[in-house]
């Protein structure tokens, strides 16, 4: 089972606000977007692996994934699954507050590697409210409507970069869901990409037969071992080149032998070379 990441989504306004409720056909593979994205989780159960990180999101948690940065929602559809999101054109929020500095909670975001936002209860008041506000006037058509939406997607932001980081770096915060042996060789795999991975030497880290420790990965993580390496070396080389690592040591750093091997691998998967993606 080979992953597809590709750049979705396409923003021709300032920003698009949605506020989606559903429990079926929402599940995506691994993309990224031109544009700025925040998610605010409202109800329902719900894994989002960003750049290298997973995180076990809860209500009002904030997710803020800058552009270009890969991304994928693992879902409950067992339970309702209700969000905001919010897009945003960053040259926008530059023109609408010169030197605000309203984008800095997504570069901040992006420079620590750590993406989650967990306000607390009284900030969750203020969000509430604000959501709600800019929500009404997304519906509102009146004398002033417009102005009244940017202003509150500024207040939005203003409060969000007022927000501290979530203390967990969120490295596998979703893998405690898994069995301990399957547990223990994610957490192993996500430490260890630039050297080998092969399914005997984790099956024997696991005191597992081959074939047990084979299926007994699919049944927990719903891919192959080889998939599952395959998708995080290649996830840790785009992390790598977009903070100014060579292509080349990027491969060899992410556990690729042959230049080659990566480069048909990574432009599969993204749809670009990893040029481009530099």
């Amino acid at each position: 089972m080979s992953a597809s990441y590709s750049q979705e989504g396409y923003l021709q306004e300032n920003y698009r606000l949605f506020h989606l409720r559903d429990t079926a056909g929402q599940e995506r593979d691994f993309h990224f977007h031109s544009f700025d994205k925040m998610v605010i989780l409202l109800d329902g159960r719900v894994d989002y692996l960003v750049d290298r990180a997973t995180y076990a999101l809860q209500p009002w948690d904030i997710l803020l994934v800058s552009h270009h940065v890969i991304h994928k929602a693992l879902i409950d559809v067992s339970k309702p699954y209700e969000r905001v999101i919010l897009y945003l054109d960053r040259q926008y929020a530059e023109r609408a507050a010169p030197g605000a500095g309203l984008m800095e909670c997504f570069d901040a975001a992006d420079k620590r590697g750590q993406y989650l936002l967990k306000p607390d209860p009284e900030e969750i008041g203020r969000l509430r409210g604000l959501l709600s506000s800019l929500e009404e006037a997304m519906a509102d058509g009146q004398f002033g409507a417009q102005a009244l939406r940017d202003t509150l997607v500024t207040q939005l932001l203003i409060a969000v970069n007022r927000l501290s980081p979530a203390v967990s770096t969120g490295d596998a915060t979703a893998e405690t869901s898994y069995d301990a042996k399957i547990a223990g060789t994610l957490s192993y795999i996500n430490e260890n990409l630039s050297g080998p991975l092969t399914v005997e030497a984790l099956a024997e880290r696991a005191y597992l037969s081959k074939y047990h420790f084979m299926r007994l990965f699919k049944a927990q993580t719903g891919t192959t071992v080889h998939a599952y390496v395959r998708q995080r070396r290649l996830l840790y080389a785009a992390h790598l080149i977009r903070n100014g690592v060579s292509v080349n040591k990027a491969a060899a750093d992410s556990g690729f032998e042959e230049y080659s091997t990566f480069f048909r691998a990574f432009r599969d998967c993204f749809g670009i070379s990893p040029g481009q993606l530099k």
